[in-house]
Parts: structure tokens; C-alpha cells; sequence
């Protein structure tokens, strides 16, 4: 972290009850709490949401393509296991979201939880966070209407649409 920066949290968004849960960003926020009110103006201008989710960007495990090879699980006998989100990108193609869930796995680790994604599903990069650490939209009613409605009536335009902010007198050369 530099300087006054604030911690990075990545964002997962569900758009509607029975979609999946996607990672489709990061915000930087003081806490959770207002993660997830940068997150809902960042992430939440359309109209399809039903639930947003942040956890601490440090928080997750990432491996690679390459390093899935590498994976060890870390299993001890009579250790401790804890509900983990295990996430997987599943081809390189271009999207805007990197990240589908793939499940909960009660594991002992991260590399634990992946290992068992890996039995499930194919891909190319495999993200675990601990879902202690997951903070998230209620699924009632209430909360997702007074969350995601507003973005209902909310008007999308491309970024062309506001036009060049310059300073004054400082002309653009659009040509060059």
C-alpha cells in the first residue's frame, strides 16, 4: 500500500438469484462497509444486480495455469477446516468478468479448497478466499431494492457522451 492509499478489496456481483456469483473488480475503500457502496456506484450502473460481495484483496490465493501444476494441498491430519469461496476463470477469452464461483469447500488452506474446485471444473486461473472474510449484500427483499433499484432508472452512456474536460483556454487538437 503507498502512501495514503486505501486497501484494495475485490469485488464479486451476483445479477440475479439464480446467476452466479462473478468477480468483476476492485475498489479501494477504508473497510468493507464502504467497499461495498464504492463497489455498488462502480460496478452497479446497469440494471442486473441482486448481490454485491468484497473481501480483502490480500485475502485470496491465486494460481495460475502454470502453477496448478505446482499446487500443493495442504491437508494435516485432525487440522482445523473453514468454508473457503473458490472462484475459476475458465478460458482467456476476453471478458468483463474474470471469475466465475465455482463453490464453498470446507478445506484446510486455500491450495486445500482449490484442489477440490479441481474436481468440479476445468480453468485456467483459480482464485480461494476464507468466506469468513466475505462481506456481502442481505438477500431480502428490502435491501435489494433500496441497493439496486436506483440503478434501474439510471440512464448508461459511453464515456464519449460527457465530452473533454480541458483546462481553460487550452485548446484540443481532436486531429492529432
Amino acid at each position: 500500500m503507498w502512501g495514503t492509499e486505501w486497501p484494495r478489496f475485490e469485488v464479486m456481483k451476483q445479477d440475479t438469484p439464480r446467476s452466479p456469483v462473478q468477480m468483476v473488480g476492485s475498489v479501494h475503500a477504508a473497510d468493507p462497509e464502504h467497499a461495498l457502496l464504492v463497489a455498488r456506484h462502480v460496478f452497479v450502473r446497469r440494471p442486473a444486480a441482486y448481490a454485491l460481495f468484497v473481501a480483502p484483496a490480500e485475502a485470496f490465493f491465486h494460481v495460475s495455469q502454470e502453477g496448478l501444476k505446482d499446487l500443493k494441498p495442504t491437508r494435516r491430519e485432525g487440522g482445523s477446516e473453514e468454508p473457503y469461496w473458490v472462484f475459476a476463470k475458465r478460458s482467456h477469452r476476453r471478458s468483463m468478468v474474470y471469475g466465475d464461483l465455482v463453490g464453498r469447500f470446507l478445506a484446510q488452506g486455500p491450495e486445500d479448497a482449490i484442489a477440490q474446485a479441481l474436481l468440479q471444473t476445468q480453468g485456467v486461473a483459480f482464485w480461494a478466499v476464507p468466506e469468513r472474510l466475505v462481506v456481502g449484500t442481505e438477500p431480502k427483499e428490502e435491501v435489494v431494492e433500496s441497493w439496486f433499484a436506483p440503478a434501474k432508472e439510471k440512464t448508461y452512456r459511453l464515456q464519449s457522451y460527457y465530452g473533454l474536460i480541458t483546462a481553460k483556454g487550452v485548446e484540443v487538437n481532436r486531429d492529432a
